[in-house]
């Protein structure tokens, strides 16, 4: 398979596993809504942290690339886990 459409689909799917996980931690763990409990991260400076903790389903994503040999879609997963470290840095910075 062609090596961009391979990152492509493992960017999408870090991205998608960052989301779903965030939203999970938001649903589990916080008693407001969704809108309430991102507003009150963002009064509070804690937007990072949330992200942060959905990252943690891309590295089941990334290791169950890695299990079945999918190494480009492992590198795409990566590649959004770095630009979610750098969305995290840019909040703790300003």
């Amino acid at each position: 398979m062609n090596t961009k459409k391979e990152l492509a689909i493992g960017f999408f799917v870090g991205l998608i596993a960052n989301t779903i996980g965030t939203l999970s931690y938001i649903l589990l763990f916080s008693d407001l809504s969704i809108a309430e409990t991102y507003a009150a991260a963002v009064k509070q400076g804690h937007v990072g942290s949330l992200l942060a903790l959905g990252a943690i389903l891309n590295l089941v994503a990334f290791f169950g690339f890695l299990r079945i040999k999918r190494d480009n879609r492992a590198k795409g997963v990566l590649i959004a886990t770095i630009l979610t470290a750098l969305v995290i840095l840019y909040y703790k910075v300003f």
